[in-house]
């Protein structure tokens, strides 16, 4: 009987081992099962959030529509967030703070018509383009100002630290600095430039609410100033999450989202060469 108690508690003990293996591989599971579905956890600043810096002010790249951003690059973002098993978080900055806020890691990354350079990729790391953007001349006629040659010497607005700024001072221009992109467009008006210098994109964006408006364009050949690749750019430890991205942008471009965006906002599939 006493040996009969001993068989009947070791068998107890046992399937306590049992369950509690069990257990803790159940727990495992789970735990491994939580860090698939959020792949960027330990790469994004919050847990579960992309944290998307970006002007708001650019349309149709992103702006504000009944006070809610709206725009390309604010549908992009939310797309490649969900493709990462994370929920988009957006944080409007003015330009001359919005790379910077990668470094003191105000957000993950930037989204805002930001343009591959030597320069940056010396300071920052890029993803997929998810843009390939032609650059022009607005201006109005007799200005004087019939191709990108002619902007040598002349004052020319664009913003401050962008590549549009740097252009047309490779061009020979007298840079007048534009907060933003409808500022430019005021100040040709007033007479205190003779142009600005932007993206073909922006411009027709803008001129759908602006149909009286006697600017125009003046396109810049491929042979002077090679089409931009704008892409999502990142501080340089984000590696990770500059891969993810790059992996949720080409299965963006594979379900067709990409070419559905830029049709619905450009009117033409400009996420391809």
């Amino acid at each position: 009987m006493e040996n009969d108690d001993f068989k009947t508690g070791g068998f107890i003990q046992m399937k306590k081992k049992i369950a509690l293996i069990l257990t803790t591989l159940v727990a495992l599971v789970l735990v491994l099962t939580g860090c698939s579905s959020n792949k960027n956890a330990s790469d994004t600043k919050t847990k579960g959030t992309l944290t998307i810096g970006l002007e708001g002010t650019y349309a149709p790249y992103s702006y504000r529509e009944n006070g809610k951003l709206d725009g390309f690059e604010v549908e992009y973002g939310k797309a490649v967030a969900k493709k990462l098993g994370l929920k988009a978080k957006f944080v409007p900055t003015k330009w001359d703070s919005l790379i910077a806020g990668l470094n003191s890691k105000t957000f993950d990354v930037v989204i805002n018509n930001v343009a591959e350079n030597a320069s940056r990729k010396k300071a920052y790391i890029f993803s997929e383009p998810y843009i390939y953007s032609k650059s022009v001349i607005i201006t109005k006629d007799g200005s004087g100002i019939n191709s990108v040659d002619d902007i040598k010497g002349q004052k020319i607005a664009a913003g401050t630290g962008t590549d549009n700024y740097n252009h047309a001072k490779h061009f020979g221009a007298t840079v007048v600095p534009a907060t933003d992109f409808q500022t430019g467009m005021s100040m040709i008006d007033q007479g205190r430039v003779k142009g600005a210098f932007n993206s073909k994109e922006a411009f027709l964006t803008w001129k759908k609410d602006h149909k009286n408006t006697d600017l125009k364009y003046i396109e810049i050949p491929a042979s002077k100033l090679p089409i931009s690749e704008i892409a999502p750019i990142y501080n340089k430890k984000s590696t990770k999450l500059s891969k993810d991205v790059t992996k949720a942008t080409k299965e963006l471009y594979k379900d067709g989202t990409m070419k559905k965006l830029s049709v619905k906002y450009f009117g033409e599939d400009i996420t391809k060469k």
